[in-house]
């Protein structure tokens, strides 16, 4: 049996400790529902008990929130969560990480899975990544094309998604063809808003730099010297997905992201993300890289919900309901059937005991 370990962290000064401890210790409890160790802080002291790898861990998340606050003296409960997913995930060296001595890129991986996702993003010409929400997918691939486009690897950015609406239908939609497409493909916008102050952005699209076009555009197409991203590939029909595919002329790469779980096809339609999987195997310059709840970087909520909705699908039983409410149901459908139970056919009951009516007739005594 392994024993526990204790370690000591101390505070600079007071507002320190109190900016670490939260409104009502919140980081501090929010550090020990993560880690499973008990934390106290007093005397300007944090401790940590607990076992050895968990207390490491802890103490590697007790830093970062440390130093974080120290850069830039605030340390809000979004800044802790990133804290404690790093050490639970240990972020990589990517500077050092570069391939063949070339430019460090300027984000960084934050899981094992992203970091998959980015060496084969560097090493292949058609990659597929096929994730739950939240895992970086788009950010990545866009992050990506960025560099590539700074660099002069490549000459122009194509984003591209499909125009599906997610489970409701919006009817007639006002404005020009642009203006009818820009709500579908505003997810692409913000990911290069964050990456690209308004000028830069500004530029890159009146100069046809940077492309943000719907799928259905693509047909004929040839894209030289291209990034092309096609985000929310599950929402692709076959051939969809074929014609995107066969666009990419010399020089030009292709990043596809999408989640399985959430396909908003019509009734009948496979996606044709589904499809590639068995489709293009043993390819060279395409890979398929998988993410899964361990690669989410949103709020930690996030996660807990991706890990619920996987459990309720793997288990159909669920849809019912606990035991206990299948239990109540069951009862309330017996007491509801004992209550509409039919009175006997009269014709069951002897004439000579029948009752006389007002009218003459005779009629089955109640039961």
């Amino acid at each position: 049996m392994v024993d526990e370990i204790q370690h000591t962290l101390s505070f600079d000064n007071v507002r320190e400790e109190m900016a670490f401890l939260g409104s009502n210790d919140r980081h501090l409890k929010r550090l020990r529902e993560a880690f499973g160790v008990q934390v106290s802080a007093r005397d300007g002291l944090l401790r940590m008990r607990g076992m050895p790898q968990r207390v490491q861990q802890a103490s590697s998340a007790v830093e970062e929130m440390l130093q974080h606050y120290r850069r830039s003296h605030a340390l809000l409960l979004e800044d802790v969560e990133r804290c404690i997913q790093s050490a639970r995930h240990p972020p990589f060296d990517l500077a050092s990480a570069a391939r063949g001595g070339g430019p460090p890129r300027p984000f960084e991986a934050r899981t094992r899975g992203q970091e998959r996702y980015l060496r084969a993003m560097e090493q292949n010409e058609v990659v597929f990544c096929i994730g739950p929400a939240g895992t970086g997918k788009t950010y990545l691939a866009v992050a990506m094309a960025i560099q590539l486009l700074r660099s002069a690897s490549v000459k122009k950015i194509v984003l591209v998604r499909p125009a599906v609406e997610a489970g409701e239908k919006l009817g007639f939609l006002p404005g020009d063809l642009q203006e009818k497409v820009d709500p579908f493909l505003r997810p692409l916008y913000d990911a290069l808003h964050e990456m690209l102050d308004f000028g830069q952005f500004k530029r890159y699209m009146e100069r046809d730099i940077i492309e943000v076009v719907p799928l259905a555009y693509m047909r004929g197409r040839t894209l030289n010297h291209a990034f092309a991203i096609l985000d929310e590939a599950q929402n692709c029909t076959a051939k969809q997905m074929k014609m995107f595919l066969t666009r990419l002329g010399q020089g030009s790469r292709a990043v596809i992201t999408g989640d399985i779980t959430q396909i908003d096809l019509p009734e009948g339609e496979r996606s044709g993300l589904l499809m590639v999987e068995t489709i293009l195997q043993n390819i060279r310059g395409l890979c398929f890289v998988y993410l899964n709840e361990k690669d989410v970087v949103r709020h930690r909520i996030v996660q807990d919900i991706v890990l619920a909705y996987e459990k309720f699908e793997g288990d159909p039983s669920l849809i019912q309901g606990p035991a206990t409410d299948r239990r109540e149901k069951r009862r309330a459908q017996r007491t509801l059937a004992g209550r509409r139970k039919p009175a006997p056919p009269a014709a069951e009951f002897p004439p000579d005991i029948g009752v006389e009516d007002s009218s003459g007739g005779e009629v089955a005594p109640p039961v």
